[in-house]
């Protein structure tokens, strides 16, 4: 098992319109992604078997891409169909394809696997509630300057978040919780005890009757993260987030967070965005600050037991680097206490 046999995002779905390139990068390769003569998503590799320019400067007509160089056109197989300098003596079948990659199209995201014989057939991870009645949808994208595995661990971590995100998101007041960490099939689950009213500004509004909250983390393999906060009847709330390996240190994160607030969907949308995008910047800086002293003094973690959804994670991933498959880890389970 290795990284490229997974699905990646590229993009959402409306962002790649007809006739419209875009660029993307995964695991350090480059891909030119476009839509071909059937409306289906086209992943090439960002370069003109020509002399080497990149495809995605160039401009795309009627499902097909041109190099911005010399001219050259590709279809959506990444075969060449056209040579401007050969005129009518250009014969297609002499040269070369541009290497091309699989694509998926599924809940409104555009999805690229770079692995041609992957180690089995997975599928991209399933959004939650998607276009179901009753609930709504905010998205966004944000690049981080660190790696997968930091972003993720980021997502699913509770202790950071008070003295990340004060008052926003949870302050700390010394509350213990309690929670239960199972590492098993590739997955990372951690289901929280005792919170009740910690969730920030809009703690009143969340949870003004006070209901015991179910609160649940989870890590997907290779990058999934979901959180999942069921706090009162019409107060649910699924926070989604694709981290897509663009090089060592560039993570292109996608966070798709899906509500239900009764009545008060519509309404809170605005501020259900901005809260999103105002947490994401904060963990921008401390995921970039957590980077710089990475390059400096290295990779070395000192954990603690409320670590141990962190350990977790990277074990997963760290059977994939090794080319092993993380689903014959042991399943595990511990119960940890920690203070917020």
């Amino acid at each position: 098992m290795k990284f490229e046999d997974f699905w990646y995002v590229v993009a959402w779905s409306n962002q790649l319109k007809p006739n419209k390139v875009l660029s993307r990068t995964i695991l350090g390769e480059w891909l030119a992604i476009f839509r071909g003569e059937d409306g289906k998503p086209v992943a090439l590799r960002d370069r003109c078997i020509h002399r080497n320019s990149r495809l995605s400067k160039g401009k795309v007509c009627q499902g097909k891409i041109e190099c911005p160089y010399h001219g050259w056109v590709y279809d959506n197989s990444g075969k060449v169909v056209k040579v401007p300098s050969q005129g009518d003596d250009f014969y297609q079948n002499k040269i070369a394809r541009c290497q091309l990659y699989q694509t998926k199209e599924q809940d409104g995201y555009i999805y690229v696997r770079l692995s041609s014989q992957p180690s089995e057939e997975f599928t991209p991870f399933k959004m939650p509630l998607y276009q179901q009645p009753g609930w709504e949808t905010v998205k966004v994208i944000n690049r981080f300057n660190n790696n997968v595995t930091n972003c993720a661990e980021n997502f699913i971590d509770v202790p950071h978040t008070a003295s990340v995100h004060p008052g926003i998101f949870r302050k700390s007041n010394k509350q213990q919780l309690e929670m239960t960490v199972e590492r098993r099939s590739g997955s990372v689950f951690a289901e929280y005890r005792n919170e009740t009213t910690n969730l920030g500004w809009f703690s009143k509004f969340l949870n003004c009757k006070g209901y015991k909250i179910r609160h649940t983390d989870s890590f997907h393999m290779p990058n999934v993260t979901s959180v999942e906060y069921d706090m009162s009847p019409n107060r649910r709330l699924f926070i989604t987030s694709q981290c897509v390996p663009e090089t060592e240190n560039s993570t292109l994160v996608y966070t798709y967070v899906t509500y239900n607030y009764g009545i008060w969907n519509q309404f809170v949308k605005p501020l259900v965005y901005w809260t999103t995008q105002h947490i994401i910047r904060q963990d921008i800086a401390a995921l970039n600050i957590q980077w710089e002293a990475i390059e400096k003094y290295g990779m070395q973690f000192t954990n603690t037991p409320a670590d141990t959804i962190h350990i977790f994670v990277e074990s997963i991933r760290n059977q994939i680097a090794a080319g092993k498959d993380p689903r014959q880890l042991p399943d595990k389970s511990v119960e940890v206490k920690f203070w917020v």
